[in-house]
């Protein structure tokens, strides 16, 4: 005995029983009542953030999976062909197009450097894809190719930025936080934004699926996802302490965080908190499943691959079905897509190791009936130039340098046209002629997608209301069926 008058050794249900005037037994025996599964427990009548909410009007899709080729993939050697380059390959760009180029690139602009690759027509469509994509362009009569992004800084970092956040300069809210914002989680058991991204990628990216000033609660969730020899999620198995004895630790805290946040009204980010630790505590079961592909049949392993690229795509399918609303994957890590130097060998490896699982997610998608309310996105930051960059003359080693006044992204699924391209560059690839899509014009027709006027998706901070837009944006209605 000690001087409180309990033993030296007590148990857990015993310290409960015997302090706070057995204030925890009360909210332990209270709250397990309720439910002894959290897990299973629904949702409270209260509104929270993460409940799910209408749109302005019905969606077209249900969730997003977007494959993010990190650093800027060639246009012109994937998805717009330019087979007239082939003649003035080797050549020097002329003053006249040379100087429409950003003053940064124009002082290391080399030769015009034609593509090697070819391109063939593919599907009923006849839509020009290169030899790079086999298995994607299998897919071609599914695809939507727009041909005519741009961008406005041509880095990087304000690339992803514009790309993710809708603003070059800030690290606002990403799109997959805006779509949790407006429609809450359709899971109660996952997060309803994912980021599968492998080792090798700056801590600055995070910035590019952030919440900003949205509350935290609709901040991205990142998994490395590279080191098979670990856990994706770290500490989603516990070995200390047995299933019932973690639910009651789980059930007195929320009691305890229910009574702190009582004397706190409106702080979001506690809110965040509270949220985050109890949807961790529902994943130890549910992310255990999603992440488990030894329950897929071995024919849907085989077909995705055994690779990072390939388990990334059938995890992004196996969370789309179960709710979860946004999927970024970023392909892409230690060994970008930013092709400076050595473009040839390097394409060639980026596209092998992407193009089955790519293939193999939209074919899996079709077979389910899947694609019709998924929106599939590709493509990067930026394109290349058609030039190379001043430097090495054995083409093995050149490289192409940033581009953003004309590249190419697909979309497939979603109620996006197929087999069908939008806008065009010029005969050098290096300018949008017809059609030019600015990045606020991608993001308000997504949302459009999803069921939201653009416009009127808003979040009151510092005094103004901001939306993912900004003040710009219109829905493309020519890509859509």
């Amino acid at each position: 005995m000690n001087e409180t008058g309990l033993p030296m050794h007590v148990s857990r249900r015993q310290l409960l029983q015997n302090t706070g005037m057995s204030l925890g037994t009360m909210a332990l025996g209270s709250l397990l009542a309720k439910s002894n599964e959290l897990s299973a427990a629904p949702r409270p009548a209260t509104k929270g953030p993460l409940d799910a909410r209408q749109p302005h009007f019905p969606p077209r899709i249900k969730r997003v999976i977007h494959l993010f080729m990190n650093g800027g993939p060639s246009q012109i050697d994937t998805f717009d062909p330019k087979p007239e380059l082939s003649k003035l390959d080797g050549q020097p760009l002329p003053d006249s197009v040379k100087n429409r180029l950003q003053t940064t690139q124009r002082n290391r602009v080399g030769n015009i450097f034609a593509s090697p690759f070819k391109f063939r027509k593919h599907g009923e469509s006849g839509l020009e894809i290169s030899e790079l994509f086999p298995n994607v362009a299998r897919h071609a009569d599914d695809l939507c190719v727009v041909r005519s992004m741009v961008g406005e800084i041509a880095n990087h970092t304000p690339g992803l930025l514009l790309t993710n956040c809708g603003h070059s300069a800030l690290a606002r809210p990403s799109i997959g936080s805006w779509l949790l914002y407006g429609l809450g989680a359709e899971s109660d058991n996952l997060p309803g934004f994912v980021v599968l991204c492998p080792s090798g990628m700056p801590t600055a990216q995070s910035r590019n699926w952030t919440s900003a000033f949205l509350p935290g609660v609709f901040q991205g969730t990142y998994i490395e996802t590279e080191n098979r020899s670990k856990e994706l999620i770290p500490n989603l198995t516990r070995d200390d302490i047995r299933p019932r004895s973690q639910r009651a630790q789980v059930a007195l805290t929320r009691f305890l965080n229910q009574q702190h946040q009582a004397n706190r009204p409106g702080d979001e980010r506690l809110e965040s908190r509270i949220h985050s630790m109890e949807l961790a505590f529902r994943m130890q079961s549910a992310a255990t499943d999603v992440f488990d592909l030894n329950q897929e049949p071995a024919h849907i392993r085989e077909m995705y691959g055994d690779t990072i690229q390939g388990r990334n795509m059938l995890i992004a399918r196996r969370m789309a079905e179960r709710g979860v609303r946004y999927v970024q994957i970023y392909h892409g890590g230690k060994q970008p897509w930013d092709n400076h130097g050595s473009i040839i060998p390097n394409i060639k490896r980026l596209t092998s190791e992407c193009d089955q699982p790519i293939a193999a997610l939209l074919t899996d998608l079709k077979q389910r009936g899947l694609l019709d309310d998924t929106l599939v996105i590709w493509g990067g930051e930026m394109g290349r130039t058609s030039t190379t960059q001043t430097g090495p003359k054995d083409p093995n080693k050149m490289g192409r340098d940033h581009h953003i006044d004309g590249y190419s992204i697909w979309l497939a699924g979603g109620g996006f046209k197929g087999g069908f391209t939008y806008g065009s560059t010029d005969e050098f690839g290096l300018a949008a002629l017809e059609n030019p899509v600015e990045l606020h014009d991608l993001h308000a027709t997504i949302l459009h997608q999803m069921g939201f006027d653009h416009r009127h998706l808003t979040y009151r901070y510092s005094g103004r209301d901001f939306r993912l837009t900004d003040v710009h944006g219109n829905v493309l209605h020519d890509l859509l069926s």
